[in-house]
């Protein structure tokens, strides 16, 4: 196992069992304790763990926007229950466009490998996910933000703005009924909407955590999705919002 595997593996681990011993650790991973102590402190320098006496413990901040490593790991069964809903809305013969980000990386996972559709993504981890069998995967260009890893920029965009989308599957910070979609960061909420501005249909892959959050930066409006995919049953008020906007929901899965 590399080393980069090797430790998210950890954070799996240590997230999975609200803490873990150094011992349990290298048991569990077949290397030495001394390894694993060097891994904690990497871990713990990138924020994704928090180290205790003689084992770690699962992070309880990171500021206002997590590590991509940090959030693939929680809420993970519900992810993957989105992403067992979402992966329906695709057929054969589509250009599908994956945004950033780890629930519609679960729907990557879960996409076709014979070649029946074309992939398109800004992330260079999706791209690895998608690139499996005979598909055809396209990775935009642009400037790499380690937090996310997600590919922004100039040249993202105007690679973006080339192309038309059969079908997004777009993700998101922050839900609020008055502000939209929001994102911590400017460079990804352009991305984001050129994604938009280029897809015939959009699903927004979002678990319930998103609601009620407010981020920075705003970069759609409720009609401008077409579908919403979340795990627990929208509340009144959200469900009249998307109803108003002609804005269909999957919800309480």
């Amino acid at each position: 196992m590399l080393p980069r595997q090797r430790r998210r593996t950890i954070v799996e681990l240590v997230s999975a069992h609200d803490g873990c011993s150094v011992t349990t650790l290298a048991n569990e991973l077949d290397v030495s304790e001394a390894t694993i102590r060097r891994d904690l402190q990497t871990l713990e320098d990138e924020q994704l763990i928090e180290r205790s006496h003689g084992g770690a413990l699962p992070v309880t901040s990171v500021g206002n926007e997590q590590a991509f490593d940090q959030k693939e790991v929680q809420n993970l069964d519900v992810k993957r229950t989105i992403a067992d809903h979402a992966i329906d809305e695709l057929q054969d013969g589509q250009v599908v466009f994956f945004d950033t980000g780890t629930t519609t990386m679960e729907v990557a996972k879960r996409a076709p490998t014979d070649g029946s559709i074309v992939s398109v993504t800004n992330s260079p981890l999706l791209a690895l996910e998608l690139g499996g069998g005979d598909n055809d995967v396209k990775l935009t260009g642009g400037r790499l933000r380690q937090s996310t890893q997600a590919l922004v920029g100039p040249s993202t965009e105007a690679f973006i703005e080339r192309l038309h989308f059969d079908l997004l599957y777009l993700g998101t910070n922050a839900i609020d009924l008055e502000t939209g979609l929001t994102t911590p960061n400017e460079a990804e909420a352009q991305a984001k909407r050129s994604m938009i501005d280029n897809s015939t249909r959009v699903v927004l892959v979002a678990d319930a955590t998103k609601f009620d959050e407010r981020s920075f930066v705003r970069f759609a409006d409720f009609e401008e999705i077409d579908l919403v995919i979340t795990d627990e049953r929208l509340s009144d008020p959200y469900r009249a919002a998307f109803d108003d906007s002609n804005t269909n929901y999957i919800d309480d899965i």
